[in-house]
């Protein structure tokens, strides 16, 4: 699998006093010291003057400073840790450390610290809306840390938070469809339809949720299920796509790129699959992470890649981070009502896999017309 890899950096100098790290271009990673802890980055100077809501303590901008090289050479543990420590050195008042420390701690599924974080946010924030966003953020990582240890718990907590955001903050439409989300997965279904109701009522800047928020309008039980995450993206040929307008089908998504030499290996089992699976209920997706544009039409042309095709242009772009994909090849399995099924390490078993969640979709897609055909036969009692 390719992988973006840290490169550990080459060489030590020895010092009388200390030991400075070298900086190996154009990747970097940590030496090891000798208790087997990774050695800190040197920090860049920071500017003289404190940007408004960084730490103004002199020691605090130091460990800041070095936060900011950990994030920026992805040691987003060591990163994390060490905003929070330059908050506590700034005595707690500082609002860039801990926004920072809250987007680290999401991005690294560790939600009991987004919780932390986002409840020393809490007596920092000036206004309703700053307050507002603080509980949702507070709400959402709450939610998540629910779901992750199946704790009652900290939904009722979510939920709570959701109404305190919203009422600090009527314009946070966001807030009512996910807070829809903790309220079923409470079993709380009409409370959770009303809020889905009312996102798709207010909201016009989340089009990649209103499909959803009807689907679980429809079907309660699928906002307490593992849902593959909502987008939207153009394909190749110029199809406009969502993940919703797919349902019914089984899809099989993969992330990919040119530059991948184990993606370019398995292209010819990718292509295998779509012969196979031609003219069942399964739809097959390929999402490249080129940032050339020419080169992926070219490479895609050249490879009869007939299926669906959609560039994302790396691992930043909007469909990888909702997949939270760092590394290629992914490949994801969803089945026809939305829910993720796995995501596989190469494709050795996928096709076996692939093979019984088609099998379910075309046995539920058989049983409708004769479901429609009974609610439209004519009453024999009339």
């Amino acid at each position: 699998m390719f992988r973006i890899h840290r490169l550990w950096a080459i060489g030590l100098l020895v010092a009388a006093l200390a030991a400075a790290v070298v900086l190996a271009a154009p990747a970097w990673g940590a030496m090891q010291s000798d208790e087997g802890q990774a050695a800190a980055p040197k920090a860049d100077a920071g500017p003289d003057a404190a940007k408004p809501g960084e730490p103004t303590d002199p020691k605090a901008r130091k460990t800041f400073d070095l936060a900011r090289e950990w994030e920026k050479h992805k040691d987003f543990n060591e990163a994390l840790d060490s905003f929070r420590k330059a908050n506590k050195q700034d005595g707690g008042h500082c609002w860039e450390c801990l926004r920072r420390a809250y987007n680290l701690a999401v991005k690294l599924d560790a939600y009991k610290d987004a919780v932390a974080i986002a409840r020393d946010m809490l007596p920092m924030a000036d206004n309703d809306q700053e307050k507002g966003n603080v509980h949702y953020r507070l709400a959402m990582s709450l939610q998540e840390q629910g779901i992750k240890e199946k704790k009652e718990q900290f939904l009722e907590e979510s939920s709570g938070e959701f109404k305190t955001a919203l009422q600090l903050d009527p314009k946070l439409h966001s807030a009512l469809y996910h807070w829809g989300i903790t309220l079923a997965r409470l079993r709380q279904d009409d409370a959770a339809r009303a809020q889905f109701s009312a996102f798709l009522d207010e909201d016009k800047k989340n089009p990649s949720l209103h499909e959803r928020a009807e689907r679980f309008l429809d079907r309660i039980d699928l906002a307490r299920a593992t849902m593959a995450p909502p987008f939207m993206a153009t394909t190749l040929d110029g199809q406009h796509i969502s993940m919703d307008s797919l349902a019914g089908k089984v899809v099989l998504v993969d992330f990919w790129a040119t530059w991948c030499g184990p993606c370019v290996n398995a292209l010819p089992h990718m292509r295998q699959i779509a012969k196979k699976f031609d003219g069942q209920p399964l739809v097959m997706l390929s999402i490249s992470l080129d940032s050339d544009e020419a080169k992926w039409k070219d490479f895609v042309d050249k490879n009869e890649m007939s299926w669906m095709q959609v560039r994302d242009g790396g691992f930043n772009g909007d469909v990888s981070k909702k997949f939270g994909v760092t590394a290629i090849p992914a490949t994801f399995s969803i089945d026809a009502d939305g829910v993720l099924e796995d995501q596989h390490v190469g494709d050795a078993d996928i096709e076996g896999k692939l093979k019984k969640m088609v099998a379910r979709a075309a046995e539920t897609s058989n049983r409708k017309p004769s479901a429609v055909a009974s609610d439209a036969a004519p009453d024999s009692r009339n």
